[in-house]
């Protein structure tokens, strides 16, 4: 007989599996159960207030709204737009970048209240599950990590018919899609993302729905960044998650982030989901361009490559590796010149960059002016330059002239 009678510590987020796992667990493991949601965007005060009203007609004996948003900036929306991480140069990962967080906020709340387990939602099919167990065993590898909807093969219908028997709260019903929202932005998995050929139906997006039907005038906005984080909108000055915010409301009307990613899963197979992420792409789009102006070619190539391997990591919830705090340090680093302001336009899905301009600009630095004027060489300078970026194709067709 278990004799661990510490509260399990359980992520929620109100859905059906969540929701499901509450009165589950206290049945099966006779223990309290403690319902937390770290909020990492997209929960109002509406929201809020509904997911504690849910927690408790489920039986928990408390539940907490952990305010994560400025910290999920700090320590991963910052490295993702100073290495302007795009999965499959398209997806932001929107969604799926919170996890680590919110598993390390999972992890200090056990310690806190002295309890041995934590418990998530997560079926056997998707990714999360996998980000939710690799950074809690980082954190505490003694921590016992339960996941009852994947580990027993529970269907939706079997969840429904539990609550039901159990006469507890049934999750809002009716929405053929599975929607998932965070500061970064929103996916949207539907029968449609279930295969390659078709996008999901107009109706079915959360930020852009009327973005074509009812089209917006176009309209010119400035970004300013200050070592590469974002600073100010139109003028305004404003912290970072205040200022992702504004432009989520301000380009997801234009349909700015919209998309449907295709690329490779945790587990290795192939996957596809919609996505919206006005605020994402926008600053993504901005800053990358700003970077055009004031890092070398060389800086732009190690950056990129490390980039990569970041956005890597962070798809597969190893935030909390050592390898994690070596890139972001690189990219911490890459960003101490990247300062100015990015003037751009918004017209029904078009993000246009119209100008971008920089205390540190390398191209008002040069003497010269491209393809008008030479300014640190003359024209020999040219010529000669050009006869010896020459020799090792001139070498080589002479090499093999002379084979036999």
């Amino acid at each position: 007989m278990n004799k661990d009678k510490s509260p399990i510590i359980l992520a929620f987020s109100g859905g059906l599996d969540t929701s499901f796992c509450v009165p589950w667990l206290k049945e099966n493991y006779g223990r309290d159960v403690i319902t937390a949601c770290v909020d990492t965007g997209g929960i109002n005060a509406e929201a809020a207030v509904a997911l504690e009203e849910r927690s408790k007609a489920l039986g928990a004996i408390e539940h907490l709204l952990i305010d994560a948003k400025q910290e999920f900036f700090e320590t991963v929306i910052r490295h993702l737009i100073a290495g302007n991480v795009l999965r499959g140069n398209a997806y932001p990962l929107c969604v799926g970048a919170e996890r680590g967080l919110q598993a390390e906020k999972l992890a200090l709340l056990a310690k806190e209240r002295g309890a041995t387990t934590v418990a998530h939602g997560c079926t056997a099919a998707g990714n999360d599950q996998v980000r939710f167990e690799v950074a809690l065993s980082t954190l505490n590898p003694g921590l016992e990590v339960l996941a009852p909807v994947r580990d027993n093969s529970w269907v939706r219908d079997e969840q429904l018919a539990y609550l039901e028997q159990h006469d507890m709260p049934l999750p809002a019903q009716g929405s053929a899609y599975s929607i998932n929202r965070g500061l970064w932005g929103i996916t949207i998995g539907g029968q449609e993302t279930l295969t390659s050929a078709n996008s999901i139906p107009e109706s079915a997006w959360v930020l852009s729905a009327n973005a074509f039907s009812a089209p917006q005038e176009p309209s010119s906005h400035v970004l300013r960044f200050n070592k590469g984080v974002p600073a100010a909108l139109d003028g305004k000055a404003m912290p970072p998650v205040r200022l992702i915010e504004a432009l989520e409301e301000l380009a997801g009307g234009y349909g700015i982030g919209r998309g449907i990613h295709l690329g490779d899963t945790v587990l290795g197979t192939k996957g596809r989901v919609a996505f919206e992420a006005p605020a994402a792409i926008t600053l993504i789009t901005a800053h990358r361009e700003l970077e055009k102006l004031v890092l070398s070619a060389q800086q732009m190539r190690i950056k990129d490559s490390v980039a990569a391997i970041y956005g890597d990591l962070v798809h597969e919830g190893k935030q909390l590796d050592l390898a994690c705090d070596d890139v972001e340090a690189l990219l911490a680093s890459s960003q101490r010149r990247v300062s100015g302001e990015v003037n751009f336009t918004l017209r029904p899905g078009q993000l246009f960059i119209d100008g971008v301009e920089s205390d540190y600009s390398l191209l008002a630095a040069t003497k010269g002016v491209y393809g008008e004027a030479a300014g640190e060489w003359t024209p020999a300078d040219a010529l000669g330059y050009a006869r010896i970026l020459s020799l090792p194709g001139s070498l080589q067709t002479r090499a093999g002239s002379n084979a036999s």
